[in-house]
């Protein structure tokens, strides 16, 4: 059986500051976090920084719902942060939700690793 994690919701932007197409980093209780408006009005949330450098993930290129960092091009699916090149990695996706404008993202309670880091393969 899984155990349903109570998650904390945190204000973070409203819609008019994130247009489809767009993506822009937050800062959420001291971590970087993503934010990408996909195609449909819907809105993910990923860690912010580059698995891989370490480098800020806003500071990449969108482009055809591929994200890819600046430092040394990895790029991940916007839509599931999947790795696409190197396939072996993923970012660490926060739940969203939108109220009457209103984006919000959740962290899980008592999880505290909210990063994911790869290596070059």
């Amino acid at each position: 059986m899984n155990e349903v994690k109570a998650i904390r919701w945190f204000p973070v932007l409203t819609l008019d500051d994130l247009w489809e197409g767009e993506m822009i980093d937050v800062d959420v209780e001291g971590e970087k976090v993503l934010l990408i408006h996909l195609a449909g009005e819907k809105i993910v949330a990923y860690q912010g920084i580059c698995p891989h450098q370490e480098i800020l993930l806003a500071d990449g290129e969108l482009k055809d719902d591929i994200l890819t960092c600046t430092a040394h091009r990895w790029q991940f699916d916007a839509g599931t942060g999947e790795g696409v090149n190197p396939k072996n990695c993923q970012l660490y996706r926060y739940e969203v939700k939108v109220e009457d404008e209103q984006v919000f993202v959740g962290f899980p309670e008592g999880e505290t690793r909210r990063y994911n880091r790869c290596t070059a393969q």
